[in-house]
């Protein structure tokens, strides 16, 4: 087990970041750091009072009919939308009492940070039997960053155990939109005792948009919406989550898309030595001993990747958005190779 404190911690997608860390790389950067697809929504354009006038109530509803429909939910009033899924986390943390708080890691950082800023004592765990100690306790499903699948007949069983005791189960699906569906908690919510989030931006590559949804019971749903009040959407997100979650075929042509190039990816790395130990078609994660040269010599080349200062023999790899970074990854992963192959060869001798 690993105590947490709360504090805040680096993430990917930060190229401030990458230009302090390599000054000297060319650029434009390829920022493989996010598990956010380079393939967005197509953009399109908009009434200008969307962006002049207060958004409508009647928008924020038709959003919430269509992500119930999207995600599964088992109707409109099990769902509640936010300005990103981040801004949910504290808030979800707080619907219980203090106490103890079990996350089931290693996962995204945050889920820890913001059930401190709730006043839990929190712990990251990682065997999921342990979890049934909990108040509160949070699954990634899929996990970020190694892709685990936890299966939803396990999830269930711990949600009824957390309930009969006045307890909550925190399940974020932020990536289950190219996960196996078959074990989302979506339909499940209005059992209670459950909270599903389900991430906007990161499978419609619109993450800057800041929209993501809670689901749960109608009360727990009612109770999240009185905190945000009206207008917590802002015009241009209702217009952008109305289209993108009712396009059903763009969603599955992408998700197509998505697993051909999360092949490629694999087949590029294994290439050169590194290969993929797990993660999903919008990130690959890659366990390596020598993981902190490879995140090095790509960076000085203008090519980022997560890596994760608490584990230093894993990273984890996005996806290039195109053709020139894809032959980029190619190019700067071949020296690397063809150095390590060097130095191999320098300390046998």
């Amino acid at each position: 087990m690993k105590l947490l404190d709360g504090a805040a911690v680096d993430h990917g997608g930060s190229l401030g970041r990458a230009r302090a860390l390599f000054p000297n790389a060319p650029l434009p950067f390829v920022d493989l750091s996010t598990g956010i697809n380079p393939h967005s929504y197509p953009l399109f354009e908009f009434a200008a009072t969307t962006l002049s006038r207060l958004p409508e109530a009647g928008r924020g509803h038709e959003l919430v009919e269509i992500a119930a429909s999207a995600y599964g939910a088992p109707s409109p009033v099990n769902v509640v939308a936010a300005p990103g899924t981040q801004i949910l986390l504290p808030r979800v943390a707080s619907l219980i009492a203090p106490g103890k708080a079990l996350v089931l890691g290693p996962t995204y950082a945050e889920h820890a940070r913001a059930a401190a800023i709730a006043g839990h004592a929190v712990t990251e765990v990682g065997d999921f039997e342990v979890l049934a100690k909990a108040d509160l306790a949070v699954v990634v499903n899929p996990n970020n960053p190694d892709g685990r699948i936890i299966a939803r007949v396990k999830l269930l069983e711990l949600a009824a155990g957390l309930r009969a005791k006045g307890g909550l189960l925190v399940v974020d699906e932020a990536f289950m939109d190219v996960g196996p569906r078959e074990h989302s908690l979506a339909g499940d919510v209005g059992q209670g005792g459950i909270v599903v989030l389900r991430s906007f931006g990161k499978f419609f590559g619109l993450a800057g948009l800041r929209l993501g949804f809670a689901l749960s019971d109608a009360a727990t749903v009612g109770r999240l919406d009185t905190q945000f009040g009206p207008w917590a959407v802002a015009g241009p997100a209702l217009e952008y989550g109305i289209r993108a979650l009712a396009d059903i075929d763009w969603q599955d042509a992408m998700r197509a898309s998505l697993a051909e190039a999360s092949e490629r990816l694999d087949a590029l790395f294994g290439r050169f030595g590194a290969a993929v130990a797990g993660g999903t078609t919008l990130f690959r994660y890659l366990r390596l001993p020598d993981a902190a040269d490879l995140f090095s010599t790509l960076g000085e080349r203008g090519i980022l990747l997560r890596h994760f200062a608490d584990r230093p023999g894993v990273l984890r790899a996005g996806l290039p958005g195109s053709e020139v970074e894809w032959q980029r990854l190619e190019s700067a992963l071949a020296e690397w190779a063809f150095r390590r192959e060097d130095r191999s060869k320098g300390s046998k001798q």
